[in-house]
């Protein structure tokens, strides 16, 4: 029966992915749908709005070379025009002369006979008859204005569609998620030359599989790839997978996207639990800043007793005010621990996450404690806390603390803490976030789930969640795992006894003033 039930709970899961993954591909069609009559329409817009360029074009050509015939038409009309007038006047000069010539003929006196003569050779000379050219300023001739549209017409005969480049095919073995970047590799299925460049577009989501179209997340562009591989760097993986597609283009248009693939980009993400912190300690969502004057305007008498083992004092008497806990939450910090935890458990697994102190911090601790460390313990000072301690106040001190013992380290204060932990292997190091140097690493067997845990004085600390595990680190890590460990670590079996190679010093009873 129960064997039964399982393969029927089975068969119901599997049955349930595939009613979401149809789901999702009548809403992927739907939208392919509405969005095909609307490019349909934009596409003819496109057209007709280029064809009436097109129109225009012709238009003003046609005007203008009408215009130029119609000034030849003028110029030529206008020299023969001039020259038939002058024509004209020299033929009537002409004739008269003639008719004057014939009657001189008839003239008997010799005197008047060579005075006319005389008259006539004079007039001949002047005449414009022999002063004009004959032959036409312009001639009838227009085929220099004539046109031969047969390779336009042709041109325009064979006007298509513009070439679009096909759609690429993404290499899902040949991209790579590492050290949060990304790279997406693609390639043609037909080689094409004249592509000039890729646009890469991606997006976050909470969903594995084929992107969804109601999707809450937008799609980010890169444009003007030039080659067939892209890395995006500096990504903060707040959600678990990534969806990726490309389209190439060329000079005239962009093809087709390419199908999209979807890969995973887990990380650990957390945020300061604000229900925690004590009240000096101004808590947003990725930072935390020491506030002196946090909590004041309500005097009243805060009154602790250590816990049992702890190590740590009670607090003095201060002046406090505090929000009632959400129902389910723990009590504040208090007193002089002044600790905000992280609102995320580390149950299983491999983590990471670095904090930046600001520059003028004069104490902070960055580690891990159980959820129940009590509201007025110190990080490092329990057997349920472990931490790396800086100290920039009166007396410079960098040292590992944990069950109120200490390790002083030998290297030098980095700029921001990488917090490395292997939950399953009871593994928790600290690096150099810059460089990736191991600063400490403790070996411990957690009996129960961990949570982040911050304390801070005359400063800040800034998160930073969302990372992959640097490559660097998980290769330091495989290392020191292969070899049994390294003899830098506090090993600790027992919270009650440490191994001959911590080299523990006993902790002052206050870590801040």
């Amino acid at each position: 029966m129960d064997s039964q039930k399982d393969a029927l709970h089975r068969i119901i899961a599997t049955l349930a992915n595939k009613n979401e993954e149809l789901q999702n591909f009548i809403e992927t069609l739907n939208h392919t749908l509405g969005r095909v009559q609307v490019n349909s329409t934009q596409v003819v817009s496109d057209l007709e709005e280029e064809f009436d360029t097109l129109y225009s074009i012709l238009d003003e050509m046609k005007e203008s070379m009408t215009n130029n015939i119609k000034q030849e038409t003028v110029r030529k009309s206008h020299e023969l025009q001039n020259q038939l007038t002058q024509s004209t006047s020299a033929l009537e000069s002409a004739e008269e002369l003639l008719e004057f010539a014939n009657n001189a003929l008839h003239i008997t006196d010799e005197g008047d006979f060579t005075k006319a003569a005389k008259q006539i050779k004079d007039r001949v000379t002047m005449a414009p008859a022999f002063r004009l050219t004959l032959k036409p300023k312009a001639t009838d001739n227009m085929t220099h204005l004539m046109v031969d549209f047969s390779q336009e017409r042709q041109l325009l005969q064979g006007l298509k569609f513009l070439p679009v480049p096909g759609a690429p095919e993404i290499m899902l073995g040949d991209c790579l998620v590492i050290d949060n970047e990304v790279t997406v590799a693609w390639r043609m299925p037909v080689e094409d030359s004249k592509i000039d460049h890729y646009i890469l577009e991606y997006r976050k989501t909470k969903h594995e599989g084929l992107p969804r179209v109601k999707d809450e997340q937008r799609w980010e562009v890169v444009d003007d790839i030039k080659s067939t591989e892209h890395t995006l760097q500096g990504l903060r993986f707040d959600t678990r997978f990534m969806n990726f597609r490309v389209r190439a283009c060329n000079k005239a248009a962009a093809g087709d996207y390419s199908d999209p693939v979807t890969l995973e980009t887990r990380a650990f993400n957390f945020g300061f639990d604000s229900t925690s912190s004590h009240l000096n300690l101004k808590v947003e969502d990725r930072s935390v800043e020491w506030d002196p004057q946090g909590g004041k305007g309500v005097d009243s008498k805060v009154k602790g007793k250590e816990n049992k083992g702890s190590g740590t004092p009670s607090p003095k008497r201060t002046s406090l005010t505090r929000s009632p806990a959400p129902r389910g939450a723990r009590d504040r910090f208090t007193g002089e621990s002044y600790t905000v935890l992280g609102d995320t458990s580390v149950e299983s697994g491999q983590h990471y996450w670095e904090v930046k102190p600001q520059k003028d911090c004069k104490s902070y601790s960055v580690g891990l404690a159980y959820r129940n460390l009590g509201k007025f313990d110190q990080l490092g000072k329990t057997s349920t806390s472990w931490c790396i301690h800086i100290n920039n106040w009166l007396q410079n001190s960098f040292a590992a603390k944990h069950n109120n013992k200490a390790k002083n380290l030998d290297v030098p204060v980095p700029d921001s803490v990488g917090v490395y932990c292997d939950f399953d292997r009871g593994q928790l190091s600290f690096y150099n976030a810059e460089n990736k140097q191991l600063l400490h690493t403790f070996k411990v067997k957690f009996t129960q789930p961990v949570v982040p845990a911050f304390m801070v004085w005359c400063g800040g600390l800034t998160l930073s969640t969302g990372l992959q595990i640097p490559s660097a680190v998980r290769s330091f890590q495989k290392t020191e795992n292969g070899l049994g460990g390294s003899n830098s670590s506090i090993c600790q079996q027992d919270p009650a006894e440490a191994c001959d190679i911590c080299l523990y010093d006993k902790l002052p009873s206050v870590d801040v003033p």
